[in-house]
Formats: C-alpha cells, structure tokens, sequence
C-alpha cells in the first residue's frame, strides 16, 4: 500500500516486476474521473473550426467521437490498465478566442473496482489529437498542452481535485 510518508509504485510487485494490479478483492464502487487538456492554433486555424468550414468536415464533431472510441480503448493502449465497462462518457469542447485554443474536459464513469483515471486522460489526448490530425494540412504549428486529471471520486482513496496550483 502506498501513503504520504512511504509512497510504492502499485503496478511492481515485490521483486521490482511488472504486474497488473490485483483489484479482486476491491469493492464494486461508481468511479467519476474528470480529466482536460487544450488544443493552441493558429488563429485562423481557430476561426475555421468555430466555423465549421474545414474541409475534412465537423472537426469538434469527428473529436468527440473520437475522445469516446479512445476512452473505450484505453485498455489496449496502456499496457497494464484494467479494461473496465464504462457507463459514461461526456465530452465537451469550450473554445477560447483569446488564445485561440480550444479546450477538451472528459467526464467518464463506471461502477467498478478500478477507477477510470486513465479513460478520462486517453480520451482528451485521443480528442485532441483528433483535432490536430483533421487540421494539419493548414496548421502545423498546433500546440497540445496541459492533459491533466482534475477530479476522481470513488473507490478506496474517496475523492480527489487537483490543488489551484496544478490546474
């Protein structure tokens, strides 16, 4: 077990080995991760995608799908992580003109013994990264930043938020 005084990396076990966690014996518990990242363009890059005139189609359409195919993929991305039946997947896009970036947050949940920490962060990656891959033939400057949890509720170690100085 890990605490403050004595942290341990959970996914070795006692010989240093790689393993994937034994979650067993936790219980079945609902789990909430929130997780964000943001997307930096060009402006003009920006204002085609606020538009919806690029030419590949609905950029935030086509990343929102696309958040939520990586958030149920993440399993077979991300070699020790449970894969685990989510029964939520939220995803919103808030743009921000200023710097224009467009910002990713995920919410994904499930009822289980593990939590959905990593589904939350692969689906903003996979959402940005969408974004990216539909706008690079005019912008390949894009800048992605800041992929960050910000929330977990549920499971053994209640609930966590990111402190004013992480986000």
């Amino acid at each position: 077990m890990s605490d403050s005084l004595n942290p341990t990396l959970t996914h070795f076990d006692h010989e240093g080995q790689a393993h994937m966690v034994d979650v067993g014996d936790k219980s079945e518990t609902r789990r909430v991760a929130v997780a964000t990242g943001r997307i930096l363009m060009e402006a003009a890059t920006f204002a085609m995608i606020r538009s919806g005139n690029a030419k590949k189609g609905d950029v935030l359409g086509i990343a929102r799908i696309a958040a939520i195919q990586g958030s149920k993929r993440t399993s077979e991305l991300i070699p020790l992580c449970h894969p685990i039946p989510l029964t939520r997947v939220a995803v919103e896009f808030d743009s921000d003109e200023a710097s224009s970036a467009i910002r990713c947050t995920v919410t994904a949940e499930t009822v289980g013994r593990t939590g959905v920490e990593m589904e939350a962060l692969t689906a903003v990656s996979t959402g940005l990264l969408t974004i990216y891959d539909m706008c690079k033939a005019v912008d390949r400057g894009m800048r992605i930043e800041g992929i960050q949890l910000l929330e977990k509720k549920g499971g053994k170690s209640g609930h966590w938020t990111a402190t004013d100085s992480q986000a």
